[in-house]
């Protein structure tokens, strides 16, 4: 039993040191771990944002990936970058998550 809370233990600090290495990057404003349902599992923004970015940006992936299943039944989307005047968006779709970076490229 000891051994999945320490599976469980270990991976909460990976995502931990994961997240502090990503926000330590110049420019990096905010970041959204969801689950594939859009549901807001960790975030670096306020609680207002986290609601708002999660729920357009998970509807943003899932569009996306139909679209690449769309071109290529056997493929599937491992990248989305968006780019504006002021801000990135970076959005890696996994198995049971999505991870989203928001940052301003010229910082």
């Amino acid at each position: 039993m000891s051994s999945n809370s320490d599976a469980a233990s270990s991976s909460v600090i990976e995502v931990e040191e994961t997240l502090a290495r990503i926000s330590s990057h110049k420019g990096v404003e905010g970041i959204l771990i969801l689950s594939r349902d859009g549901i807001a599992i960790q975030s670096t923004l306020s609680e207002e944002q986290t609601k708002i970015h999660s729920a357009l940006l998970s509807q943003l992936a899932s569009k996306a990936s139909s679209f690449v299943e769309t071109l290529d039944q056997s493929d599937e989307l491992t990248f989305l970058r968006i780019r504006s005047k002021n801000r990135e968006v970076m959005i890696a779709p996994d198995k049971e998550y999505i991870l989203i970076v928001i940052q301003n490229p010229d910082i």
